[in-house]
């Protein structure tokens, strides 16, 4: 309803489109062995994020241009917050003038859709090698603990020349949210694996 066009791509990715096209050294923590599944000889990834997509997307588009991507996403963690495959959405926006207003007006329609009106929503200055300024975003919960539940930013000029994108022209925000975490705040769940043990209990409390 906000305009964004629904886009898909492998779940097999290449450490070009994953890494090195979003600015991501090879230096980085995020491309060791410990965190990411290598397969292939090492030559393929299984993605750790959804934006690879919007990578390839924007390699095939023009501004102005809205993409959003949801899909499995592979990391090596497993614990209480943290799982090997789960999904994410992503959205990014790219056109001229955009800014951090824009980013922060979108967030906080979203959230307010997911969560209600009322929701005390917090932004905090944080790191992305593909996003600058980037922030994470936080809700408060009903006990009083702020609770992150997404990350965002101005999109890298780096990312935009590396699509071909004339970053002294353009400039655009993104923004990716896990969608089991985004579950687990609104149902005031405390472990994410329970999406995943085949409770029918558990599970039919969701329609």
């Amino acid at each position: 309803e906000m305009g964004f066009k629904e886009v898909h791509g492998p779940e097999i990715e290449s450490e070009e489109f994953n890494f090195d096209m979003l600015n991501i050294k090879k230096s980085h923590p995020a491309r060791q062995m410990h965190d990411t599944f290598y397969i292939e000889n090492k030559k393929k990834v299984l993605r750790t994020h959804t934006s690879p997509v919007q990578i390839r997307s924007m390699l095939e588009s023009k501004p102005p241009f809205a993409f959003c991507s949801a899909g499995k996403v592979y990391r090596k963690d497993d614990d209480a917050t943290h799982l090997p495959m789960f999904h994410q959405v992503e959205g990014i926006y790219v056109d001229e003038d955009v800014n951090f207003s824009n980013l922060k007006s979108l967030i906080n329609k979203i959230l307010f859709d997911i969560f209600g009106e009322t929701v005390e929503v917090r932004f905090r200055p944080s790191y992305f090698p593909f996003t600058e300024p980037s922030a994470e975003v936080d809700i408060l919960s009903e006990s009083g603990k702020w609770l992150e539940i997404l990350g965002c930013g101005i999109v890298n000029p780096v990312v935009l020349n590396n699509c071909n994108i004339d970053s002294n022209k353009y400039n655009g925000l993104a923004l990716g949210m896990g969608i089991e975490r985004i579950a687990m705040l609104k149902y005031e769940v405390n472990d994410i694996r329970e999406f995943y043990k085949s409770n029918l209990d558990f599970l039919g409390q969701f329609k």
